[in-house]
Parts: structure tokens; C-alpha cells; sequence
């Protein structure tokens, strides 16, 4: 009996070899190609663009955070222009008017009573409420 299992495992041997698929052959890819330098190089550039174009916008936006826990503290702000701001600054319990330009920061006014700041404006400053913000502004 183990003489014909081991007679047809023999005999069908060949046919199970020949049956078996053959791994697919990956081409080979230069790295020191022309095509190959080119992609590489454009997709470096293309990712360091959208970098400098994510911090650009950060910087337009103004969603960089300010310290709050500080002595000094940026109240509000406003652009006047393209280089020129306006800025309330809150020192201790005094608040100052600032104008701001390159290169000169003038005081503009000190105020007497500083401004009642409501707690949802200053928890409003977060990156998920600007971008709502602009979201919903951008559907209406």
C-alpha cells in the first residue's frame, strides 16, 4: 500500500511543479536615474512649499498663541494696514494702546478703567474655533 501512495506522489510530481506559479520579477529601479532624481526632487520641494505655505498662513491668520499666563499679555489687536497693527496690551491690571510698524512701537493711549474681557472671547482664540469660523463663513 505505501508503494503506490509513494509510486502516483512520484509520478505526479513533475505535474505539481510545473503547476506552481512563478513569483513576479520587480523591475529594477535605478536610483541614480534622471526620472528617478526628478521625482524625488520635485516631491522634497513640494513638501517643503506646503510647509512654508502652512506657516505663512499661520502668520496671516494670527493663530500663533500668545503667552496668557505671563506678566504681559496681548488683549487685542488689529491691522490697520499692511505692516501697521494696533494692539491692546494688558500689564498687571493696566492696559496700554499700542500702535506697532516696523522698526517703532508708540503708545497710544493708557486706559484709565481697563476693559471687562468676557471669558468667551478669550477661550475663542483656539485653533478649532478660528477654523470653524472660517468654515461657516465660507458657506454663507
Amino acid at each position: 500500500m505505501i508503494r503506490k501512495i509513494l509510486f502516483i506522489s512520484f509520478w505526479m510530481l513533475p505535474g505539481a511543479l510545473l503547476a506552481e506559479e512563478k513569483p513576479a520579477v520587480l523591475p529594477s529601479i535605478d536610483p541614480l536615474s534622471s526620472s528617478y532624481l526628478f521625482k524625488l526632487t520635485g516631491g522634497l520641494i513640494l513638501v517643503v512649499m506646503v510647509i512654508f505655505l502652512l506657516a505663512w498662513m499661520m502668520r496671516k491668520m494670527n493663530l500663533t498663541q500668545h503667552g496668557k499666563s505671563g506678566l504681559i499679555r496681548i488683549v487685542a489687536g488689529l491691522s490697520v494696514g499692511s505692516r501697521d497693527r494696533i494692539v491692546l496690551l494688558q500689564v498687571g491690571s493696566e492696559q496700554l494702546l499700542l500702535g506697532l510698524s516696523p522698526g517703532k512701537i508708540e503708545k497710544l493711549h493708557t486706559l484709565q478703567k481697563p476693559l471687562e474681557l468676557d471669558q468667551d472671547s478669550s477661550s475663542d482664540s483656539s485653533f478649532a474655533s478660528k477654523l470653524s469660523k472660517i468654515i461657516d463663513n465660507s458657506r454663507s
